[in-house]
């Protein structure tokens, strides 16, 4: 069974950092795009980062500049560097794959909350 583990969230005040993790098992982490997510109160799921399997990156451009997205394909481990957080960044953060068109899978998400 697939399965994408998120950690790293936390409080933090404006101008901080923070780096999540995504632990994934059960799948070939290497050979797939993996992405971030996030959503927050009141609003729709926004994709803020993928990274291919070549390591070629993408970010959307409220976080360009700012996140930097990262794989370890030893450990089958996803990352993201957030720094310059802003308050808007506040959101429960997801990790994802697609492994094909109707099989796409989700961690159960960690709080990132920036606030003074």
């Amino acid at each position: 069974q697939v399965q994408l583990v998120e950690s790293g969230g936390g409080s933090v005040q404006p101008g901080g950092s923070l780096r999540l993790s995504c632990a994934a098992s059960d799948f070939i982490f290497s050979a797939y795009v993996m992405k971030w997510y996030r959503q927050a109160p009141g609003k729709e799921r926004e994709w803020v980062s993928s990274i291919w399997a070549s390591g070629n990156t993408f970010y959307g451009d409220s976080v360009k500049g700012r996140f930097t997205i990262s794989r370890d394909n030893v450990t089958s481990t996803l990352y993201q560097q957030m720094n310059s957080l802003k308050p808007e960044d506040t959101a429960v953060y997801y990790c994802n794959v697609e492994l094909s068109g109707d099989r796409a899978y989700w961690g159960q998400g960690t709080q990132v909350t920036v606030s003074s």
